[in-house]
């Protein structure tokens, strides 16, 4: 074989509508998925308690020693807002809290969270509580706290900076004296020698040094120590999580269905199914026969059936038809209502047919065909009324042809009148009708003739439906004249309808949305193995209006 026969198999493209229909076509998985999610979310909010959450402001400023004098420009940058968000959430101020609202300290950390924006000096203390006023105390709590512990800290640090400013001026008052004390008593001030003078300079600047100290330390005395203000106290009412059900309910509608249409797309990709008629083609590797909807009632389409008879006549109406198997890979894919449907409609048309059954069907199948015989009650074959021939006086007698009972079937001989008609011939075409073979030009008649058709033999139980008769036999019926239809058992199961392909047609019957494409592969493979190859296929489960 030419390796350019050789046509690669192509992945079938998967568009935007193809990726709607599979969360459509596996709506109880996304149905199962989304409920799953909201009885979740639903737990969640009657099992869980409601929690409050307060939330109070605080503006933390630098210390200043005048607080009334014009800030430079760098005043909003001297407090370092990320040491400060340490300090609030430190130990002493989630002890301060826990005191006040009666929780430990690992429930006031976790329900404690402070804000810091960037570039900015405002910070926000929010907590969550079980209660209204858990919530708004723990928030005021804490930002209090922090207050608190920040001024103490200034307070501390200004403690011990006037302690180190009063030894350094008692220092200087120790030397000031010892100074005063070397000072001669009866020294002529307009005259001083120079040790005096000496005693007298660092007299002044001792006392110079100590009025510097004391300036320093009035300051440092009168600094503003306050760390900030609560600028705005959480108080009642505050917002809950319940504030938010219905939204909760939506988010977790939404997020049901994605979590759905997840879920329908994995089970897709794990149990591929057959979803249209090219792709069951590039499985079975053999035509498309017919597609054969069913309407609003469940029943299969008398018109899809009829075209299918039609697609299936190039093997029913040969000299000698070969049985026509119908096999599907399970027992869900509606093969016993294609097969009894092909075989109504071949005896509606006038056809014996022989419908082989397995035994476990044929209580499934006999009210099919009951159906479609109270639909399409029996009707005798009618004769078509054809126009007395006129005598001829030179017309040479035909030879007559007895026509024994049976089922009419119309003859036309055609016999000249002006020169004898040659003897006529049988045309095996049109199943032994006799016809003449003459090219006179002449004057000619028709004269019609009734000859027998064959009528084949034929057991079990039958049926009237139309102008012909199914006759329900077993599936290891011996093939007689007529036409055969064998409804074979699922394939993949039971082998008995593989053996009847093997001396007949196989059709294969696949249904959409329920056939598993693995299992008419491996169906496809099977047949082909002991060499049958299929003449094509149906598809089922087409909705029409």
């Amino acid at each position: 074989m030419d390796v350019t026969d050789v046509t690669p198999a192509r992945q079938r493209p998967v568009g935007l509508a193809e990726l709607a229909r599979i969360p459509v076509r596996r709506w109880r998985t996304v149905l199962a998925a989304t409920g799953l999610v909201l009885l979740l979310v639903a737990a969640y909010l009657l099992v869980f308690p409601a929690t409050y959450t307060a939330t109070t402001a605080v503006v933390v400023r630098p210390v200043v020693t005048d607080p009334f004098s014009v800030p430079s420009g760098g005043a909003d940058r001297a407090v370092n807002m990320t040491a400060e968000s340490g300090i609030a959430t430190s130990n002493g101020v989630i002890d301060k809290v826990a005191s006040i609202t009666g929780r430990d300290t690992t429930g006031v950390a976790d329900a404690l969270t402070v804000e810091t924006p960037v570039g900015g000096q405002v910070m926000r203390f929010s907590y969550s509580g079980h209660s209204e006023a858990e919530a708004v105390d723990g928030a005021n709590g804490a930002a209090e706290a922090y207050l608190e512990l920040r001024k103490g800290m200034y307070e501390n640090q200004r403690a011990a900076v006037l302690k180190s400013y009063d030894d350094t001026i008692a220092l200087v008052t120790s030397q000031r004296t010892t100074t005063q004390r070397s000072l001669p008593a009866n020294q002529n001030s307009s005259t001083p020698s120079p040790r005096t003078s000496a005693l007298l300079d660092q007299l002044r600047a001792l006392n110079d040094q100590l009025a510097t100290l004391a300036e320093q330390r009035s300051k440092i005395g009168s600094a503003d120590l306050s760390p900030g203000s609560v600028t705005s106290a959480a108080r009642a009412p505050v917002p809950s999580s319940r504030d938010a059900a219905p939204l909760i309910l939506v988010a977790g509608l939404l997020g049901g269905l994605l979590v759905g249409g997840l879920v329908a797309f994995v089970r897709e990709s794990m149990d591929r199914r057959v979803r249209t008629a090219d792709e069951a083609s590039a499985l079975v590797g053999a035509p498309l026969l017919g597609t054969v909807g069913r309407d609003r009632s469940g029943r299969l389409s008398d018109t899809d059936l009829r075209y299918l008879v039609l697609a299936l006549s190039r093997w029913v109406d040969g000299p000698r038809p070969l049985p026509l198997v119908l096999l599907s890979s399970a027992a869900d894919e509606r093969r016993e209502q294609v097969t009894a449907g092909i075989a109504a409609a071949l005896a509606q048309s006038g056809h014996e047919v022989r419908l082989g059954v397995a035994p476990e069907s044929r209580d499934r199948i006999r009210p099919l065909l009951q159906d479609a015989q109270r639909r399409h009650p029996a009707t005798e074959p009618t004769r078509p009324r054809v126009p007395r021939p006129r005598p001829a006086p030179s017309a040479v007698p035909a030879p007559a042809a007895t026509a024994p009972m049976g089922s009419p079937e119309d003859t036309m001989i055609i016999q000249p009148v002006r020169k004898p008609r040659p003897f006529p011939t049988e045309d095996p075409k049109n199943g032994g009708v006799y016809r003449s073979t003459t090219t006179s030009a002449d004057k000619t008649e028709i004269i019609p003739r009734v000859l027998p058709k064959e009528t084949p033999a034929v057991d079990g139980e039958e049926l009237r439906i139309g102008s012909g008769a199914v006759h329900l036999v077993p599936l290891d019926a011996p093939t007689g004249g007529g036409v055969t239809v064998i409804d074979a058992p699922p394939a993949l199961h039971d082998e008995r309808g593989v053996r009847a392909a093997r001396e007949g047609r196989a059709v294969l019957v696949a249904a959409r949305d329920k056939t598993r494409t693995g299992r008419l592969s491996q169906l496809v493979e099977r047949l082909r193995a002991v060499g049958v190859e299929p003449v094509g296929f149906v598809v089922t489960g087409e909705k029409r209006d």
